[in-house]
């Protein structure tokens, strides 16, 4: 594990100079804003009194700082108001006008019954860009319905393909649907404000959580359907449907391997065995694979019990096979490669003591991104950024609390 480290200086990332004012709660967009700060963005993170629900959610060694709110909130500072004051949205207002960006996760209503709707917030800044993740189509007749990630995930099919492969309906165990949209809100963002610098104008990014998941989904899933009638066996990519499509058991573990063009299936087979298939006609093309997919995918799944995912992985790496062991999310944290490349880094909070995060995975030559700014204590920024649009500290308490 790499030691604790001191934070970057900011002003390094590609987004060095835009300001961000933050309102959303939960994973989507504290995903999208943390992934704008860790490229340089001056997030804002507005929060009411109470704080971000994910403030509560997960171990914690003080209140309000639990472990949810750690991993998604780098690179921000924190401000509380409670918009329900015509004050505090005042205050807000004046924040927006020295803005970029403008981020929230409402529902288009809810943000219009706080006068912060698009409408609202770009006639006190024009050039603002306006971004939320929503659960449904805005302008449909579904956009002010409530929407969660496992909603979400069953709406769009994903519980689906786990009954389809394995048998049983059931939710990812990740949120998925959330994490993606919120990476998809960020980019989003980051487009517009390309089209800003061309153009001078802003404008509203919205990312529906619903429609944005089952177009990730069809992407293969479409199938056979993307012909109209449908051909084949209609929706659902057979060979990522297979049942055999799992980790290989081997003598004393599991093993991941992937064979995808012709040329590796005649390198793969011989290994392993089974010289005789490479002139099988139902191993021979992609075609053919896939239609005898789970015939396929068993015969490597006999022979992978033979020997010892160490003696395969020496073998296939010979033969320049794509493969990997079955990590643990605890073989992560020590994971030599991992290390190394400093993929995990610590550093140390002020108030939370040693802290583990991961790096910024998406490397630029000129502008890197990193972390410099930890996560930030409720509030803790309150008279930082209030007293620099003009308020004094009897206002900041009023507007605060």
């Amino acid at each position: 594990m790499t030691s604790a480290r001191a934070l970057q200086q900011p002003g390094t990332g590609p987004l060095s100079g835009v300001r961000v004012i933050d309102l959303s709660i939960n994973v989507l967009g504290p995903l999208a804003t943390m992934v704008l700060g860790d490229m340089g963005a001056d997030v804002i993170k507005i929060e009411t009194p109470d704080g971000d629900p994910n403030r509560q959610n997960g171990p914690a060694r003080n209140a309000n700082m639990a472990a949810m709110h750690l991993n998604m909130n780098r690179n921000k500072r924190s401000v509380t108001l409670n918009l329900k004051r015509p004050q505090a949205r005042e205050a807000l207002l004046r924040m927006v006008e020295t803005a970029d960006v403008f981020v929230h996760s409402m529902r288009p209503a809810a943000a219009e019954r706080l006068g912060i709707g698009y409408e609202d917030i770009a006639l006190c800044n024009p050039r603002i860009v306006y971004g939320y993740g929503c659960g449904y189509l805005p302008g449909g007749p579904r956009e002010n319905d409530p929407a969660f990630d496992d909603v979400v995930q069953g709406e769009a099919g994903m519980a689906d393909l786990m009954l389809r492969a394995v048998g049983v309906a059931r939710y990812l165990p990740t949120v998925l649907v959330d994490k993606f949209c919120g990476y998809m809100l960020a980019s989003a963002i980051g487009m517009a404000l390309y089209s800003r610098e061309r153009t001078g104008r802003g404008q509203q990014v919205r990312v529906p959580m619903l429609e944005s998941i089952i177009a990730f989904n069809l992407q293969e899933h479409l199938w056979g359907a993307v012909f109209d009638p449908p051909l084949g066996s209609g929706v659902g990519y057979v060979r990522l449907l297979s049942e055999h499509r799992r980790p290989y058991e081997t003598r004393d573990g599991f093993i991941c391997v992937l064979a995808v063009n012709d040329e590796q299936w005649r390198r793969l087979l011989p290994v392993i065995g089974c010289p005789e298939l490479v002139s099988d006609e139902r191993f021979c093309t992609v075609d053919a694979r896939i239609k005898n997919i789970d015939h396929v995918y068993g015969v490597i799944s006999d022979q992978m019990k033979t020997q010892t995912t160490a003696e395969w992985r020496r073998l296939l790496d010979a033969i320049d096979i794509p493969n990997g062991p079955v990590a643990r999310f605890e073989d992560l944290l020590a994971d030599p490669y991992l290390n190394e490349t400093g993929f995990f880094q610590r550093y140390e909070h002020p108030t939370e003591g040693p802290m583990l995060t991961t790096a910024v995975p998406t490397q630029f030559s000129a502008t890197p991104g990193g972390l410099h700014r930890p996560p930030p204590l409720l509030g803790e920024h309150n008279v930082e950024v209030l007293s620099s649009i003009g308020y004094s500290a009897q206002d900041i308490t009023t507007l605060t609390r």
